[in-house]
């Protein structure tokens, strides 16, 4: 018991320096970003049980969740915030098998929440878990928002979120025996970024993996330009003390990537930024990108969709479609982790 509150504690320090919602929709507690459309359906297979190699972790009945839209705290429990999160963060189109990857990682990441708000709650959300905006299906949502957003597609759609909730309810990652900060977004870059890029703290099981089937998903590489005008308010309005040379060609000069090639650092003008800064002030999709100035305009090339740590949700899916199992992906994404059996807190 002593290890497992100081394994909790030790985590506290991480949770000052990562953000607890991305950067697309705070201030909701969110590990990802996710896109809105959907993609082609595909047929996904049930797996049989994976083998769990450490001791029962401890679950919970319910979290209580701060609606951010009506600044209330809610008790869901857990089975109907899985299934929300999943309906929320993943297009159920998706094969099976990364449903139920991106279902643990929801639990998992829930309770690593709940964990930590029980050793520092926070009266901002009003000592919650954590929070969230079902009604608008940021976080997790409830079935009738998902009715609501699938249409005639609601049954097949529910069935299968609800399949792939259901059937693994009874897992979670961990490491060193307590549940991980299970993060998640969208599409990488073809490889995952070491967290301490994003979050200034190293996270052991969130390092950089190959992840090719991000380079097959829709809309890997976009494109965002910028007028001079547009370029000089954004920054202004984010940097007031930013003043850029004469030369528009120097405006933007990238000096560092990660090993995962993300930009961490770039000069900006007068100051040196991080990547993640640049395409918070823009709206990139992602921390990789290329920029060029040509015929008067600023044109930013940018791979993948997202921070680009721990699961990628794309890549799931592809790996589920080459034959992967649920907790292959997992494990896969998170380097060292293991998936444990979650056991009520109210069993001996």
């Amino acid at each position: 018991m002593r290890i497992g509150l100081a394994f909790l504690l030790a985590f506290i320090l991480l949770v000052v320096l990562i953000p607890l919602s991305v950067l697309r929709s705070p201030p909701v507690s969110r590990p990802v970003e996710s896109p809105s459309h959907i993609t082609q359906e595909v047929q996904g297979e049930a797996s049989s049980a994976p083998v769990t190699t450490t001791r029962p972790v401890a679950d919970a009945e319910s979290f209580a969740i701060y609606n951010t839209a009506t600044s209330k705290v809610e008790t869901v429990s857990v089975q109907d915030y899985v299934r929300g999160a999943v309906a929320a963060e993943m297009p159920p189109s998706f094969h099976l098998e990364a449903l139920k990857a991106q279902a643990v990682a929801a639990h998992t990441y829930a309770l690593y929440r709940q964990n930590l708000s029980r050793l520092s709650p926070d009266p901002v959300i009003q000592n919650a878990d954590f929070s969230a905006d079902p009604d608008h299906g940021k976080g997790y949502m409830t079935e009738e928002m998902a009715r609501e957003r699938y249409g005639d597609q609601f049954e097949l759609y529910w069935s299968k979120i609800c399949e792939a909730a259901d059937s693994t309810l009874g897992y979670v990652l961990t490491y060193d025996g307590q549940p991980i900060l299970a993060a998640y977004h969208s599409t990488s870059n073809g490889e995952t970024e070491d967290a301490v890029n994003v979050w200034s703290a190293s996270v052991p099981y969130l390092v950089p993996v190959e992840s090719e089937g991000d380079l097959l998903a829709p809309d890997f590489a976009t494109t965002e330009t910028f007028t001079p005008k547009e370029v000089r308010a954004l920054f202004s309005t984010a940097y007031p003390s930013l003043t850029f040379p004469a030369s528009q060609e120097d405006w933007f000069v990238v000096k560092e990537r990660s090993d995962s090639g993300y930009v961490t650092q770039i000069q900006v003008g007068d100051q040196i930024l991080h990547g993640k800064e640049v395409r918070q002030v823009l709206g990139l999709k992602s921390s990789d990108f290329t920029v060029s100035f040509q015929n008067g305009t600023f044109a930013f090339q940018v791979e993948g969709y997202g921070h680009g740590v721990g699961l990628s949700q794309y890549g799931a899916d592809y790996m589920a479609r080459q034959g992967a199992t649920f907790d292959e992906i997992l494990t896969h994404y998170f380097t060292g982790a293991k998936l444990s059996a979650a056991q009520s807190e109210e069993q001996p």
